[in-house]
């Protein structure tokens, strides 16, 4: 079988490793991919998005399934696209279509899901340019700290908790006035804090059935102890210890079936991954956003414990057959550090050589932004979240100290990462 696959960061690193390992994979394609998924498959560089050139690739390659890795295609229409098509008509396309990964692509439509099919979620209200005194009279019914969320697609970074009054209305208006996350912030939401510890629940749909896959925990912020900004995410780790029996179950019965079952009475057809993006609050789970794709860095620690063929898995989806797959889990525990350019998430420089990757043991490494200098094989940094180690271990702390070993090893100018993944664990 031949694979194309969609992306160009850390995620879809973990996703050519893991399908790289296929017993029915004939050859692998990226597009654009990066330094490192160039030595598991062929690397086109052809931006996720250009949906025209996409198709001339899978054309031209006799491409047989398309795995989109990032939720911008998704959300503007890939998958229509093929189904549009005759000459694509009978790819594949793991990933969801353009109506169902709304569930991403804006808050507003992922909240007024949920509250339809009583799925727990914190209180909220929409809010655009024209009603912003609506939305700070709203502020004003809450207590702080203050949930602020782009609506649209922000590359991880549209959401912003304030701890004050006057930071969340000067917040709002930089959102609302002054485009602060450009189109994605046309309208915002307002939504009530809360107090909890998060967790990443992830499945495997055909839109029928559905397999649970490893949970994992990410760390957004970019400072210890999360404090700053949010970035992408600077590490994760999984399983999560709190995400025991009871919790979980409660997840499947008040949350995933629930959204399943709604996109079924939507008439949503969704293929491929949806991400829970859940706080544990007192022992109960609500949801904070849904993702239409594997999450990025929790993707480094979850597709290394999954046991199966992943092509099979993925083979499953047209054919409606999720239902008798079993997901076999490695009961080891892993864990994802992040190395990071120096600036980000605000400005940073690219360009910088990486050195040493090639000393680190016992770990896997997967590239985020890199690449080759043209003519050479010098690897630089070409982003914002550069490499991420993942190691296993028959604990947490195991696995952490062995990422962290071998993170150390890692230099380029400017390097940074956080030194305290798992600390709330």
């Amino acid at each position: 079988m031949n694979i194309l696959l969609l992306g160009s960061g850390g995620r879809e690193h973990a996703l050519a490793w893991k399908l790289s390992q296929s017993s029915v994979l004939k050859n692998l394609f990226i597009a654009p991919g990066n330094a490192g998924t160039s030595g598991l498959g062929k690397n086109i560089p052809v931006p996720p998005d250009d949906f025209p050139n996409i198709r001339e690739v899978v054309i031209s390659n006799g491409i047989d399934m398309v795995v989109v890795g990032p939720e911008d295609p998704l959300v503007n229409g890939i998958h229509d696209f093929f189904r549009k098509d005759p000459r694509l008509l009978s790819i594949p396309v793991i990933g969801p279509m353009k109506d169902a990964a709304r569930l991403e692509g804006s808050k507003d439509f992922a909240k007024h899901f949920m509250n339809k099919y009583g799925i727990p979620t914190a209180r909220y209200r929409t809010f655009n340019r024209d009603s912003i005194g609506d939305g700070i009279a709203f502020l004003r019914e809450l207590n702080p700290p203050y949930v602020l969320k782009a609506d649209g697609l922000a590359a991880g970074k549209g959401v912003i908790i304030c701890h004050d009054l006057e930071e969340a209305v000067l917040e709002l208006r930089e959102m609302l006035q002054n485009s602060k996350f450009g189109k994605a912030s046309q309208k915002v939401i307002i939504e009530e804090f809360l107090k909890g510890i998060e967790v990443s629940v992830f499945v495997l749909t055909d839109g029928l059935s559905y397999k649970i896959l490893p949970e994992a925990k990410d760390y957004k912020k970019i400072g210890e102890g999360d404090t700053g900004p949010n970035t992408g995410g600077m590490g994760s780790v999984s399983p999560v210890p709190f995400a025991d029996k009871a919790f979980s179950g409660k997840v499947e019965s008040q949350i995933i079936k629930p959204t399943i079952r709604g996109l079924r009475n939507e008439g949503i057809d969704y293929w491929g991954f949806i991400f829970f993006g859940l706080m544990n609050a007192g022992g109960n789970p609500f949801v904070i956003e849904y993702n239409c794709r594997m999450g990025d860095p929790e993707a480094e620690s979850v597709l290394p414990r999954i046991k199966n063929d992943l092509v099979k898995l993925f083979m499953a989806i047209p054919r409606r057959r999720m239902e008798s797959e079993t997901i076999e889990i490695d009961p080891r525990f892993t864990a994802t550090v992040m190395l990071a350019s120096g600036g980000y998430p605000g400005k940073y420089e690219k360009g910088k050589e990486i050195f040493n990757e090639d000393e680190v043991s016992g770990s896997l490494v997967f590239h985020s932004g890199t690449t080759f200098q043209p003519g050479s094989n010098r690897l630089l940094t070409a982003g914002g979240r550069v490499l991420a180690v993942t190691s296993f271990g028959n604990s947490l702390k195991e696995a952490l100290d062995q990422s962290y070993r071998n993170a150390e090893k890692i230099s380029f100018e400017g390097k940074y990462l956080r030194h305290d993944i798992g600390f709330d664990l």
